[in-house]
């Protein structure tokens, strides 16, 4: 039986793995939008459930039964399920099933926002029962107590050390993911169009400081998953729970100068993850390197994460919350740091060709192979049968609602404003919760809505009273431009059609001697300086009563004749809110008649 001390220290960190899983869940659902929050968070509840019950069924046994070749396990299938257990398996299998929790969740955040639920359920299974333990068990196959098995997978053998699963667990992961977004494609508008200038949109996440809090926790419990990963309370601990700390904050450091020298603003994504890089990075060879190495791995960990991220832009591959460039390219890293700076006395392999180097990039790439190649075919297969997305019209209204009918204060104010588009109905309110900042934001549109539908009532007012009134009215802007709004008789009265398309003074011009055009020039100037008083420039205006020579033919025998009448201009100044200056120009004319 093992030592009660180990096992406790086994249990608690198994614990520390599982509170992994909110912290996970806080980061993405954080880094999305809110519109798809419930949905990332559903589904990280979902896989560890998922996960764990299939593990136990058949993950623990293909991982850590006894061998077939060093390719798969074949024994303890369902442990413990006809009533024979074992404390220590159950301890060792507790801990276990919460490395393949993690593997599964880490495909939730890059595949966030377009994909089904449904879809994410099958590759969650794909995952925990096939891709995950199969790898586990080639390159983990040896590292289990003997009460278990003497199994031993073939990257073991070749002297393969990935400790706390830079590889097998997060770069696994990854792999699952990279296939996700290949074959769901891209967020709707992430991209912009093919041979474009313009830069990838960043879609920014709803939450951020529930982000920053997920990755607390996070960096609290892998305390528990490289720490509890020597199985028993020795004393290498303490120098595993400093490396990891150690390679988490050079891992931010890096990220955040280098990212900050580079776009000019210490961006948060960078520091969120870059963190994250550190960790997984370290993850791998935390129990056989020297502090120092420690910081070098997770500052290169930051950096790699940088360099992946624009990697992926430029390939246009859409991970929603940067989960590939921590997870995959930083854990590839960290597994390679194995053989660049582990410590041959601690590490106590016998590597293929003598070189830990070469045994390490053997595993990397046997990983890339068997796990991205499952599970692009397994995807692929799934999708010819039924599409893993969701339509471009469930992706517009969230998954939350969509996938789950779990609506939010945001999709009601969305949904309320679509109708209000879609119907031009100005007397749609949204609903007002005072207690929320959604709320207010309702209540303060609401108030605009009740300003603009009286404007709108009183300006079908103002149209129907212009129709009636018998002679020309209109308006002059700034620039002495005739205002659309005018009498139904002010087309006749100016001798032309369609008024809104004149400039007045340029109109008068064309019946004006140049004297006077000069001076209805200087008058209309006066009239826009608030210096000048209403009262004084009536008695300058040019045209208060200009007599104009108008034609008229007879309808009886087509004979044109003319005569002499007068029109009489009449100026008013009228003032908006603002006090912006709107001439309002009246026009008076007995008979009316066109110039």
């Amino acid at each position: 039986m093992q030592n009660m001390v180990d096992a406790l220290w086994v249990a608690v960190s198994g614990a520390l793995v599982f509170f992994m899983q909110p912290g996970f869940q806080m980061v993405e659902s954080g880094l999305t939008r809110e519109k798809n929050s419930i949905n990332v968070a559903i589904k990280n509840l979902t896989d560890i459930g998922i996960s764990l019950f299939i593990y136990w069924l058949i993950g623990f046994a293909l991982m850590f039964g006894k061998s077939a070749g060093g390719i798969l396990g074949f024994t303890n299938f369902i442990p413990g399920a006809m009533g024979n257990v074992d404390f220590n398996l159950c301890n060792f299998l507790f801990f276990q099933a919460m490395f393949c929790s993690t593997s599964a969740t880490i495909v939730s955040g890059a595949v966030a926002e377009r994909m089904k639920y449904s879809s994410y359920i099958l590759s969650t299974l794909l995952i925990s029962a096939v891709i995950y333990p199969v790898f586990g068990h080639w390159a983990w196959g040896g590292i289990q107590p003997s009460f278990v098995s003497d199994a031993q997978g073939w990257l073991y053998k070749i002297g393969f050390v990935d400790f706390a699963g830079s590889t097998v667990v997060h770069s696994v992961g990854g792999y699952v993911g990279l296939a996700g977004i290949i074959i769901l494609g891209a967020r709707k508008g992430r991209f912009p169009a093919k041979n474009s200038k313009e830069k990838p949109r960043e879609i920014q996440g709803c939450d951020i400081p529930m982000t920053v809090a997920g990755v607390f926790i996070l960096w609290f419990g892998w305390l528990g998953f490289n720490g509890g990963s020597t199985l028993a309370f020795n004393d290498i601990v303490p120098q595993i729970l400093m490396n990891t700390c150690i390679g988490a904050a050079t891992g931010m450091l890096s990220a955040l100068f280098a990212g900050w020298a580079f776009t000019g603003i210490p961006n948060v994504n960078f520091v969120i993850n870059g963190t994250l890089a550190g960790l997984v990075a370290i993850t791998a060879n935390c129990h056989c390197v020297t502090p120092g190495a420690a910081a070098i791995i997770g500052a290169v960990g930051g950096i790699v994460m940088l360099v992946a991220c624009k990697l992926l832009d430029l390939l246009r591959l859409d991970d929603a919350v940067g989960a590939i460039p921590v997870h995959l390219f930083a854990g590839i890293w960290g597994t390679l740091a194995v053989g660049i700076f582990g410590q041959p006395e601690l590490l106590g392999t016998n590597p293929i060709l003598g070189n830990q180097f070469l045994a390490q990039l053997i595993g990397v790439l046997a990983c890339g192979i068997w796990s991205f190649g499952i599970a692009f075919t397994g995807l692929f297969i799934l999708n010819k049968i039924k599409q893993l997305r969701v339509s471009e019209a469930d992706e517009d209204k969230g998954l939350n609602i969509v996938e789950h009918g779990a609506s939010t204060e945001i999709f009601d104010l969305y949904d309320k404003m679509s109708e209000q588009a879609r119907t031009g109905d100005l007397s749609i309110r949204l609903p007002e919760e005072p207690f929320t900042e959604i709320g207010q934001i309702s209540h303060l549109y609401n108030k605009v809505m009740d300003t603009l539908e009286e404007s709108s009532i009183e300006k079908e007012s103002f149209g129907a009273l212009m129709k009636t009134i018998p002679y020309g009215m209109f308006m002059l802007d700034n620039d002495w431009n005739i205002a659309p709004q005018y009498s139904a008789a002010t087309p006749r009265v100016l001798g032309c059609p369609n008024p809104e398309n004149y400039n007045f003074l340029l109109l008068m011009a064309r019946i004006l001697s140049r004297d006077k055009t000069v001076a209805l020039k200087e008058f209309l100037e006066r009239l826009y300086n608030p210096e000048f008083k209403q009262s004084a420039l009536e008695s300058v205006n040019p045209i208060k009563m200009l007599e104009v020579t108008m034609r008229k033919t007879s309808a009886s025998d087509g004979f044109e004749t003319t005569e002499k009448k007068t029109i009489r201009f009449e100026f008013s100044r009228i003032y908006n809110s603002q006090h912006t200056k709107i001439l309002h120009a009246v026009v008076y004319a007995n008979p009316v008649n066109a110039l």
